[in-house]
């Protein structure tokens, strides 16, 4: 009668509206905008958005962060990091690729990482094993 299936989440958005405050961890596998304030460690799969009404206390992981608020701690992130004009962001971070728009705010350190091509990478390995 029903069929059971598993609904994919992307396109989904998860909001922590302006007004809101949030103690504690928070995991999602959704897209994340946050426009209240946040004390605690945020874990998420997809994008967030620190909304310029936003502070947030937290040691954040992502794929991409956008930051237009304040952040407190330090960042994970898989691809990229954009610190809006009105973005600040006041601690260390690990990305691929950055973007800092005039007047926004970075006091830390940052390392940039790179994913190495899956295909030169299977290139090399070909190359190692074929015979001479």
């Amino acid at each position: 009668m029903f069929k059971s299936s598993k609904k994919s989440y992307q396109g989904t958005d998860t909001l922590i509206g302006q007004g809101t405050e949030i103690e504690g961890m928070i995991k999602c596998t959704t897209n994340l905008r946050v426009e209240g304030k946040v004390s605690g460690d945020i874990e998420c799969t997809q994008d967030i958005t620190i909304g310029e009404t936003s502070v947030c206390n937290s040691n954040i992981a992502a794929k991409e962060i956008v930051i237009a608020g304040k952040v407190y701690g330090d960042l994970t992130i898989k691809e990229k990091l954009t610190i809006m004009p009105s973005g600040q962001l006041h601690g260390n971070f690990t990305s691929q690729s950055l973007i800092i728009h005039e007047g926004g705010v970075f006091n830390g350190q940052s390392s940039m990482t790179r994913q190495q091509a899956t295909t030169h990478k299977k290139d090399t390995e070909n190359k190692e094993k074929s015979p001479k």
